[in-house]
């Protein structure tokens, strides 16, 4: 069983920054990608960013050139580094891991944005 730690969430302004990050601990096996989904108040869990053991990463349009998606693979963490951070970003932010045993999910941090 997998075991994701994360940290980083807060409030800031808009036009600040934060860096989110997820430790995976466990029964961790071949990783085929980790990545961060946001559910704002009221809408649908949707994927921000994703990066593959190879080192591709994707992104949701709204968030592209404002955040960054990397990996620690020695330390199995991955960081979400997000700039330019505007009110529409506020939401509880999870980490997923995927790997060839199936998914895991952190228990989410809150970022919240303000005008």
């Amino acid at each position: 069983q997998v075991q994701l730690l994360e940290s980083g969430g807060g409030l800031v302004q808009a036009g600040g920054s934060l860096r989110l990050s997820c430790a995976a601990s466990g029964s961790i096996f071949s990783i085929l990608y980790m990545g961060w989904y946001r559910q704002p108040p009221g809408k649908q869990r949707e994927l921000v960013a994703k990066i593959t053991s190879g080192g591709t990463t994707n992104y949701v349009d709204s968030v592209k050139g404002r955040f960054t998606i990397s990996r620690d693979k020695d330390k199995n963490t991955v960081y979400l580094q997000m700039n330019s951070l505007k009110p529409e970003d506020t939401a509880v932010y999870y980490c997923v891991v995927l790997t060839t045993k199936g998914n895991a999910w952190g228990q989410g941090t809150q970022v919240t944005v303000s005008s």
